[in-house]
């Protein structure tokens, strides 16, 4: 089934419909996007067309079951994808508009895919057909995951696409590790207007409660001129300290977080749009013991900042349209250039803070392709506060990855990643364990002041596509990583662990939750007698 709406205008009918009045005998023959924008070709009808979960009309997806999903599943309304389109009837036709239109529809995970195509052409107009693809989006049920030797379990009732309006709405009780808890989420992609963001969310634990509001119209395209928001949080809980993988300490921790911003651009300028946002956040964080447990290192120490700031991003336009990169037989759009973005504030007991400090953060990556379709990416971040002349819970990560096809359906993935840490705050740990990357050893496992991990990886891709539900692949990996440097729990590093395993990915293309599920087994080739010889994983991914 599908749906359809067209949007037109007096002055630039739509092709065909333009032939058949005046009486053309011939329909020109539809150029290439690049030959309508170069003959300054206008923008005709726009034909929204929505199609729905299954394409019954194909082999494989006509049976009744298909058929019954499709009619219990309230399609997207035209009007949704409509006022997401950056481009309207009249307006000159613009390839980079439409390639950007596309990569705005695909972002919403309410939608498989979204491609526009211009369908007919008089020599003048141009008529264009958006053409998206939906996804199951109602989940009622449990979920399962395991991770370092640790079970997760979750109930939801979560909708995606309310009534096909893109909001969200969610009800789940998880428990996990650190807690149990019962949260209500509700989010608006389209609140009053098409890109004005609105999120709210409630989270009951047994140690605490969360509370979360946010409001925001973001620089959701290269070419918009103005930016703002609010976001507000506060909550309570308990925290914990690992050493190999088992609690050892914990403590109460309150904080509340408010932040004001706004936001303004010239919008794209040749290759690259420059951003300049400006704002001010409140933080408080408040620790106490945890009644009858004992603290596994020392209280940290309470925090209030209230600071105005400045940043800055770069944004270059080269953006790129890919499949098997890091999802399985679904169109992903990749940043192959630079990102970069710098922040920086100032908080003063004058102004209520209980300190004077320098709060900066800043972010860059990049990527670029090699020959034989080869890419890289890489990233480094960095944040920190500048107190009394010294440098407090000063954070640089930085990361590395490498895409080698080695043949058809496989791919050579190697990522290397680390991080080193000057002050860190005494609430945080920097950890790594099986629930971040060292898959065959117990979650929060090591803890230092810096850790390094490798991991290479032999993805491969079949054309196995059970019950048309998922896209079916493998993986054989090898991660190696380790931690240096005294913890706050006065944990030292184990030196440097390694692990091997094989894994089942299954890439979702029909629901909204989850693009790539995991299922790996994992062997530790080094640690002591507490380490499982097996590590069993079971996670939903965003990537492969």
């Amino acid at each position: 089934m599908r749906s359809s709406t067209r949007l037109s205008c007096s002055a630039a009918r739509g092709a065909l419909l333009m032939a058949l009045l005046c009486g053309a005998t011939a329909v020109a023959a539809v150029p290439s996007p690049e030959e309508l924008e170069a003959s300054g070709a206008v923008i005709g009808q726009v034909t929204v067309v929505v199609g729905d979960v299954f394409d019954t009309s194909i082999d494989g997806e006509d049976g009744w079951l298909y058929q019954a999903a499709n009619k219990l599943h309230i399609e997207t309304r035209p009007k949704v994808i409509e006022d997401q389109l950056l481009f309207k009837p009249g307006e000159p036709y613009r390839h980079r508009l439409v390639r950007e239109t596309e990569r705005i529809l695909r972002s919403n995970n309410y939608l498989y895919d979204a491609v526009i195509v211009p369908v007919a052409y008089d020599g003048q107009v141009v008529d264009l057909e958006v053409r998206t693809r939906d996804v199951w989006t109602l989940n009622p049920g449990i979920s399962f995951s395991r991770s370092g030797g640790e079970n997760t379990f979750a109930a939801q009732l979560q909708e995606d696409n309310l009534l096909g309006t893109g909001q969200k709405i969610d009800l789940e009780w998880e428990s996990d590790v650190d807690r149990e808890s019962l949260a209500l989420t509700y989010f608006n992609p389209h609140f009053v207007e098409s890109f004005t963001r609105l999120t709210a969310t409630y989270v009951d634990s047994d140690d605490g409660n969360e509370k979360i509001f946010g409001l925001a119209r973001p620089f959701y395209a290269l070419d918009v001129r103005r930016a703002g928001g609010v976001f507000l949080a506060d909550g309570e809980r308990i925290e914990s300290r690992y050493q190999l993988g088992k609690v050892t300490g914990e403590f109460e921790h309150r904080d509340e977080y408010y932040e004001v911003h706004g936001g303004w651009s010239r919008g794209l300028q040749g290759r690259a749009v420059r951003r300049w946002t400006a704002g001010v956040t409140y933080e408080r964080d408040e620790f106490a013991p945890s009644p009858d447990e004992v603290l596994g290192g020392p209280l940290p120490e309470d925090r209030e900042l209230l600071y105005p700031w400045i940043g800055l991003e770069w944004v270059e336009d080269n953006f790129q349209e890919r499949t098997n990169q890091d999802q399985i037989l679904r169109t992903e759009d990749v940043l192959v250039g630079l990102r970069a973005y710098a922040r920086v504030g100032y908080a003063s007991e004058s102004a209520g803070s209980d300190r004077d400090a320098l709060v900066a953060s800043a972010y860059l990556q990049n990527g670029a392709d090699l020959h034989s379709g080869q890419s890289v990416f890489g990233s480094l971040s960095a944040s920190g506060r500048i107190e009394d002349g010294s440098l407090q819970n000063g954070i640089v990560g930085a990361e590395g990855r490498l895409y080698w096809p080695t043949s058809k359906y496989s791919k050579f993935y190697a990522a290397v990643s680390g991080a080193v840490t000057e002050n860190l705050d005494e609430e945080a740990q920097l950890l790594l364990g099986g629930d971040n990357g060292l898959r065959g050893y117990p979650l929060r496992y090591q803890a230092g002041t810096a850790r390094a991990l490798l991991t290479l990886e032999q993805r491969y891709y079949t054309k196995w596509y059970p019950f048309r539900l998922f896209h079916v692949g493998a993986a054989a990996f090898f991660d190696m990583g380790r931690t240096w440097g005294t913890d706050v729990t006065g944990l030292e590093s184990d030196g440097l662990l390694k692990d091997v395993g094989i894994g089942l990915r299954l890439g979702s293309s029909r629901s909204s939750f989850g693009n790539v599920i995991h299922i790996d087994l994992a062997f530790p080739l080094d640690g002591g007698d507490d380490i499982d010889s097996v590590q069993l994983l079971v996670q939903t991914k965003a990537s492969f």
